[in-house]
């Protein structure tokens, strides 16, 4: 099925709405640039002068443009090192935001009895103050190093792996499923970057938001304009 405008900035392909959101059981959200306003990785790096260097390690791996997102991540935590957690709080307390229609769009699923995944190659120091503002049930993200209030440049294993990539973003989903005990095509994944494409891959509903040209190619359905929110003009 060719791609075919919705409504105004509202793309869809390979679906044939309305949809039921009584259907799906799970949504999982990517957080930096999907869920919130930012990448906090970059919005950190502001700390230390360093933005303009992170942000463009950020673009090119959001874009696909970089292969191994994992040395991606490990590039530009490196120029994170000597960032204090007092700047930390600063980035969320001064900058982060929720996307318009985030509060919104997470009410209608949980009033249809769906749960929430937030997994996000960003870090925990972020997802859990996201997780407990919007009461999400499930996230998966990564953990910066701190020593004695400040930022090492390195992250730390955890037990389930080293960095959540797009590999991981994909197991985590799937994980998530087999724990609800639902297929994956219950599920529903919205992200913005090249590495929320396997997850996108999986779920039975793809949503790209003001996302990069891969994903919104890839996706069912493409945010381009507005909130997101706008998701629910999908459904009946």
């Amino acid at each position: 099925m060719n791609a075919q405008e919705l409504s105004p900035g509202l793309v869809i392909q390979g679906i044939k709405p309305p949809l039921r959101l009584r259907d799906f059981k799970l949504i999982a959200f990517d957080m930096d640039s999907t869920l919130i306003n930012i990448e906090c990785v970059d919005e950190i790096a502001d700390a230390v002068g360093r933005k303009a260097e992170v942000a463009a390690i950020t673009e090119a791996a959001m874009r696909g443009e970089i292969a191994d997102f994992k040395d991606s991540l490990r590039r530009r935590v490196a120029l994170l090192k000597g960032v204090t957690l007092a700047s930390m709080e600063a980035v969320y307390r001064e900058r982060l935001r929720l996307n318009p229609g985030a509060a919104e769009l997470i009410a209608h699923c949980k009033a249809a009895g769906m749960k929430v995944l937030l997994v996000s190659g960003g870090f925990i120091f972020f997802t859990d103050r996201v997780r407990d503002l919007l009461a999400i049930d499930f996230t998966r993200s990564n953990v910066l190093e701190i020593e004695d209030g400040v930022l090492t440049g390195r992250m730390l294993d955890q037990p389930w792996g080293d960095i959540c990539d797009g590999a991981e973003k994909r197991r985590m989903l799937l994980q998530t499923c087999e724990l609800m005990g639902i297929s994956p095509k219950r599920a529903i994944a919205m992200g913005d970057g090249a590495n929320d494409l396997p997850m996108m891959g999986e779920a039975g509903l793809s949503v790209a938001y003001h996302a990069k040209p891969k994903v919104r190619e890839q996706a069912m359905v493409a945010i381009n304009s507005g909130g997101l929110d706008r998701l629910l003009e999908v459904f009946k």
